[in-house]
């Protein structure tokens, strides 16, 4: 996966962060530039390949997560724990949520 440095990655959060007051204003300005990722795409978690069919804020609004499926079986996966392939277009915002969510935990 390409590496972003650290300035690149904190305009990126300045962007998706505009304006916003609060956390909650936060995760739905990185909800909103995810969105227009690539998808679906692929990925392997637990050893298992899935295709990634969406990207969004959870039920409570608390993280964003993205809508893995294989085969039949449908999971809501924290976007922060999803292993990214090494060409998926759009990496860089992901990067910058996982910064972003970094500095408040």
């Amino acid at each position: 996966m390409t590496s972003w440095s650290d300035e690149q990655l904190d305009e990126l959060i300045e962007q998706a962060t505009a304006d916003c007051h609060d956390e909650e204003e936060c995760l739905t300005g990185f909800s909103t530039v995810l969105e227009e990722l690539d998808v679906p795409f692929r990925t392997t978690v637990l050893g298992a390949e899935v295709e990634v069919t969406d990207i969004d804020l959870s039920g409570d609004g608390r993280i964003i997560v993205a809508t893995c499926v294989r085969d039949q079986w449908q999971q809501r996966i924290a976007l922060l724990d999803l292993p990214l392939p090494s060409d998926l277009t759009g990496a860089e915002w992901i990067e910058a949520y996982r910064r972003w969510s970094g500095w408040r935990a």
